[in-house]
């Protein structure tokens, strides 16, 4: 073994770790590849960098924009639907339908971007059938990786293989080389699915109301009910009069508010603005418990008196204002988003936006270039920050003039925590007295000891004194919201929550989000679309409190509430993807006959071999652009360049497999071990190997890594490549076993309520299926 061997070797040991630890984005760790590799000598520069200007790696991208500009003409839709509308209500029959569409849409379009079409259409299906999506969406998914198996062009790992063959002098695929063994794959795959593999699929009663009506799909499957209670205004509360958004019933108790009644007439679904009044009675979801602990446990004393802006300096601790530099990536965040406190060490006591000074809801403000800033701080924190990049100027100021451009004067209170306050044991951070009550804690004051600007992570004890700033209005919010009665009685029946105007939806992330790892509160879901998340659907069970601050998944499920005019207006939204057909965007029918020929074409001077297929597949992309089927914006958006990237940062890695020899070794190792089996045990073991990996690594990665093997095994025996290259590629995409191990399967885990198991108990044995059937019939096509 020599030093080359090892150091790839063990360059491919890191890779595997860091992409199974999940730790870092598979993309950069793509790129991390490429640079080791470069930096140590086991490939050149040009080949380091070879995956950009790789046909694969173009081909990908060029077949997502393609695979976009079908899906948005309708052509897939309107085929999924005319299949679908003939296969009747019987579940073997419905099953076999959505497979097959699935799958014969998946030859020429993105295995996703399929189930992503076909998903509202058999949400829709499961409504009218009184069938639970359970029982369908498994299936869907798995047609759509069956059918990428169909075609060169099906599925990235075919690509990549025909790639590496390319790379090593040797004969390729055409694009419908695959098609043979793939359609006798999908079509074994529907039949298990239909005769055997729907027994093993759940069939939850929880899912089964996504069949009836909205009403059911409160109570019992996200078990809304149990969370809703009414908050009831008193007579001269200090809430009457402000909005709702004022109130700061969402912010302060982590509530979502889906109504409010009154006797006059209910306001169903109320916006921000919604102003309240006497006797409103507020439909509210959430944790009873929590406000019951709010109202009944002491939570602050407040005294009456206000203090001098004087009392925010000592020897220690000083204000001072900074003005936003215009290059700052604070701007058009909000200080809580951009973790403000925590990141400086700083109090904000205003913000001075266009003249004009803020000092409540400080928290929720978005930052401008050109804003300033009043902060309060330690002079040796002051004095650490003074020249950082976030802004042009910095200077002390003194009482007097913070008094006369900030008018503090008023809003400077002491707070004590009393004996069995919910604070106490908090940190400030957990306390949410700036989130959520406008609280801002300048300093804290414990027995003969006082701490000013403390730290976030401080810990609130009994008898603690508290200075802060704080609005004369935002204590008149917290006296009301104390003030608030709550009951269980009385509430309304939920069927009263529907009507022509107003209804329910499911909503998940679409393919192409970018809002994977975001929070409800940083995109202000509910101020741009007017909705209402009422709870979230992940890993098998529903969220129905503190939706704000959970960080959304792709594959969740959310469940909103609004108006169905707003549904509409989030349906035309690229990130998220309406459950039902009514709410989607409007397809470019009109484009529809010019979108097929141009694939027809793309198809043909492939398959003719007049065109090599990434020259082919860019023309084709470009022409659908020029055309107007789809907008140049949305071609970008159509592309996965997560996964252009790690096509393209991990092929050099295949280079250097083949180069230092490593890919020989490891298919010898491979040889010594199942040699006795002959081609058929080395081709079983190929698959089992990299069907396992594929399930907790990138197919196209695992592609990558395995296909150089395959081929030195293939020359070791002196048989053909072409088998061995193509059983890559078929494993690779058998990605059966995991709701994380494709992207199909992760958008179908909230809709259709899964757990992994459900997975594993159906994934397991399809996997024998198409391994058995691939060893019997891949030799025939592909002879040794």
């Amino acid at each position: 073994m020599t030093p080359e061997i090892v150091q790839v070797l063990i360059v491919v040991g890191g890779a595997l770790l860091l992409l199974i630890s999940e730790r870092i984005r598979v993309d950069v760790i793509a790129l991390m590849v490429l640079g080791t590799l470069a930096m140590i000598g086991l490939v050149t520069p040009t080949e380091a960098l070879s995956g950009f200007s790789s046909p694969a790696v173009i081909t990908v991208w060029a077949v997502f924009i393609m695979s976009g500009a079908l899906a948005r003409s309708g052509i897939a839709n309107r085929i999924g639907r005319q299949v679908l509308r003939v296969a009747g209500n019987g579940e073997a029959r419905l099953i076999a339908a959505i497979m097959l569409s699935a799958g014969l849409m998946s030859a020429f379009l993105n295995n996703v971007g399929v189930a992503a079409l076909m998903l509202p259409v058999v949400m829709d299906i499961s409504r009218r059938t009184g069938r639970a999506p359970s029982r369908l969406l498994i299936p869907l998914a798995y047609g759509s990786l069956l059918g990428g198996l169909t075609t060169l062009i099906g599925t990235p790992p075919n690509i990549l293989v025909n790639e590496v063959l390319s790379d090593a002098g040797l004969q390729t695929f055409n694009i419908f080389d695959f098609s043979p063994v793939g359609f006798i794959l999908l079509i074994a795959g529907v039949l298990f699915m239909s005769l055997i593999g729907r027994h093993l699929l759940p069939d939850r009663n929880i899912h089964k109301a996504l069949a009836q009506t909205p009403q059911e799909l409160l109570e019992d499957v996200y078990d809304v009910e149990q969370r809703l209670f009414l908050l009831c205004l008193p007579v001269d509360s200090p809430l009457s009069g402000k909005s709702l958004v004022e109130s700061r019933v969402g912010a302060a108790l982590g509530l979502q508010v889906i109504a409010i009644l009154r006797e006059t007439e209910s306001v169903l679904s109320p916006t921000a603005g919604t102003i309240l009044q006497d006797g409103d009675r507020l439909l509210v979801e959430g944790r009873f418990e929590t406000v019951l602990v709010f109202q009944h446990k002491n939570f602050l004393d407040i005294s009456d008196d206000t203090l001098d802006v004087g009392q925010l300096f000592s020897a220690e601790t000083s204000l001072c204002e900074v003005t936003l530099s215009s290059d700052t990536n604070l701007i058009g965040r909000t200080l809580f988003e951009s973790g403000f406190r925590k990141r400086f060490g700083m109090n904000v006591l205003a913000i001075k936006h266009d003249g004009f000074a803020q000092r409540t809801n400080l928290q929720g403000k978005l930052l401008f270039a050109g804003d300033a800033l009043l902060l309060q701080g330690t002079l040796e924190r002051l004095e650490e920050i003074r020249n950082a990049p976030e802004w042009s100027s910095f200077r002390y100021m003194d009482v007097d003039e913070v008094n006369e451009h900030y008018e503090l004067f008023e809003r400077i209170r002491i707070m004590s925590v009393p004996e069995g306050s919910s604070l106490s044991g908090k940190t400030l951070a957990e306390s949410r007295l700036a989130d959520a009550f406008g609280i801002c804690v300048l300093g804290i004051r414990h027995e003969n000891r006082t701490d000013l600007t403390p730290d976030v992570d401080h810990i609130i004890q009994d008898g603690d004194q508290l200075l802060v700033e704080v609005w004369p209005e935002d204590l008149k919010v917290l006296q009301g919201l104390q003030g608030l009665e709550v009951t269980r009685e009385g509430l309304p029946d939920l069927k009263t929550l529907q009507s022509e105007q107003v209804g329910l939806y499911e909503v998940v992330l679409s393919p192409h989000t970018t809002l994977d790892g975001k929070t409800l509160r940083e995109l202000h879901f509910r101020e741009k679309y007017s909705l209402s998340v009422l709870a979230v659907w992940r890993g098998g069970r529903p969220y129905r409190s503190q939706l704000r601050d959970m960080q959304l998944r792709f594959g969740d499920a959310l469940l909103l509430y609004g108006l169905r005019d707003s549904f509409k207006v989030l349906g035309t939204e690229p990130d998220f993807l309406v459950l039902t057909e009514e709410a989607q965007q409007a397809p470019r029918i009109e484009k529809a006959p010019l979108a097929l020929l141009i694939l027809f074409a793309f198809v043909a001077s492939v398959f003719l071999g007049i065109l090599p297929i990434a020259l082919a597949a860019v023309i084709g992309a470009t022409v659908m652009v020029l055309t107007g089927v789809l907008s140049m914006e949305e071609a970008y958006r159509y592309i996965d360049w997560k996964s252009v990237f790690l096509i393209a940062g991990m092929l050099p890695l295949g280079i250097a497999l083949q180069q230092t020899g490593a890919a020989e070794l490891i298919a010898q190792g491979l040889l010594n071990a199942a040699g006795k089996l002959g081609p058929f045990g080395i081709m079983g073991g190929l698959f089992l190997l990299t069907a396992v990996t594929s399930q907790i690594m990138p197919n196209a990665a695992v592609t990558v890594l395995m296909a150089p093997i395959a081929i030195s095994a293939s020359m070791e025996l002196g048989i053909s490549p072409l088998p061995f290259a193509m059983i890559v590629a078929i494993s690779a995409s058998s990605s059966f076993l995991s709701p994380v191990a494709h992207p199909a399967n992760s958008l179908i885990m909230g809709p259709g309520g899964y757990r992994v198991t459900d997975f594993i108990k159906v994934g397991i044995p399809l996997t024998i299926v198409i391994l058995l059937i691939t060893l019997l019939i891949l030799p025939f096509f592909w002879p040794f």
